[in-house]
């Protein structure tokens, strides 16, 4: 039995906005004491200044009330990215078709009528509060078992050619810029697909890799081979669930192009990469990146919004320390100056370039107790010394930087 001093975890977090007080009181009152943590305001601009600060977990929204009624507050909170998944259920005396489909259109996902019986409030309240607990909950899983699935093939790119995580690295943070500074919401899949875009050049020769990314002339099966790339990218991802949109984005990297049925994320991700990859080629053949950008502007084939994104972009600038240490001393986020070998210099264990995480570590120190590995190994370690805070980088996301 609880003491008097502690108290239930509360339900869920609900905002009932109403201009009336008697109603606000009322429902202030079931509510808490049904369990649930209320705050109630009687203005619409109140309500959206402090879900803004505090988001709820579901809203209460009366629609006829001075200032701004609840269809403008409804369509102001589906308009902020970071708002707009709260489920706002209308409460109105307007019982007309037309006024619920009013509702629907702004944003709403219910409707109550007044007068209201507390038992359906209840019944409501309940139903979208689960609702939106196994949304979430299905969102956390699946970003989960996603970035355990990207995170594996990135370490597969990373081990089997560390030129290719550098310019992988290069491109996620160029489409990550595009995205802050358009503001746009839960980008994830274009991170994805920035990240996994080189994947099928695993499949080719690095030296034709680096000529086919430089521009420089190939013959017509090197060609081929490097055009290629984008679709083995896009088979070896194809089986993984939900990245639909990513594996259309990676396939369309090289000549983007609209589709009769193409999706808004898709067109948007499409031209985010190919900017994204054409920036970095201009800049990895050493052209200043205003150059680049005025180059890519005569082009006339992207957004400007984006161009305009990448004027204020600039690459953290690296200083890098280099150190001769014993594998016990190495950390996730080190960069190998030289290859790994074992100690008779029969196999190299892990190659120049690769940037150390506690996979390769762990593979270092098993070779060291089987077969032996030549240490000290020779590493660099970056320190962040450019435009941009070192906060804002994981180690291994900085080491890699351009």
């Amino acid at each position: 039995m609880r003491t008097l001093t502690e108290q239930a975890p509360a339900q869920g977090k609900i905002m009932v906005v109403d201009d009336n007080p008697t109603n606000l009181k009322l429902l202030e009152d079931m509510l808490r004491e049904h369990g649930y943590d209320v705050r109630s305001f009687p203005r619409g601009r109140l309500a959206l200044t402090a879900a803004d600060q505090e988001p709820p977990d579901l809203i209460l929204l009366d629609i006829n009330m001075p200032d701004m009624n609840g269809y403008e507050v409804c369509e102001h909170l589906k308009a902020n990215a970071s708002l707009a998944a709260i489920p706002v259920i209308f409460l109105s005396a307007l019982n007309e078709t037309e006024d619920k489909v009013k509702g629907f259109r702004a944003g709403g996902i219910d409707y109550i009528a007044k007068p209201f019986q507390f038992e359906e409030v209840q019944a409501r309240v309940e139903t979208h509060l689960k609702l939106r607990r196994a949304l979430q909950a299905e969102h956390d899983l699946l970003e989960k078992t996603l970035g355990g699935a990207v995170g594996t093939l990135w370490e597969l790119v990373q081990i089997t050619s560390p030129r290719l995580a550098l310019r992988s690295r290069a491109i996620r943070d160029i489409v990550l810029w595009i995205t802050k500074q358009l503001a746009i919401a839960d980008p994830w899949q274009y991170e994805l697909a920035a990240t996994l875009c080189l994947l099928g050049c695993v499949a080719m020769p690095d030296e034709v890799f680096e000529r086919a990314y430089c521009g420089q002339a190939l013959s017509p099966d090197e060609n081929s081979m490097f055009h290629a790339h984008p679709e083995t990218a896009a088979r070896l991802i194809a089986g993984i669930p939900r990245l639909e949109t990513v594996v259309r984005i990676i396939r369309s990297q090289l000549k983007p192009q609209a589709e009769a049925s193409a999706t808004h994320e898709y067109t948007q991700g499409s031209q985010m990469l190919h900017l994204a990859l054409e920036l970095d080629r201009r800049t990895y053949r050493g052209i200043a990146r205003r150059a680049a950008l005025a180059e890519l502007r005569l082009w006339n084939q992207f957004d400007n919004r984006m161009l305009d994104a990448l004027e204020s972009y600039s690459p953290a600038q690296l200083a890098f320390e280099v150190r001769r240490l014993p594998i016990r001393a190495l950390r996730a986020g080190m960069v190998l100056e030289n290859s790994v070998s074992t100690r008779d210099g029969s196999l190299t264990i892990l190659n120049e370039g690769t940037v150390l995480t506690e996979t390769w570590i762990q593979r270092l120190d098993n070779f060291a107790k089987t077969r032996g590995v030549q240490e000290p190994v020779c590493v660099r370690v970056p320190r962040i010394t450019g435009a941009r805070e070192s906060a804002e980088l994981d180690p291994a996301a900085a080491a890699v930087m351009p």
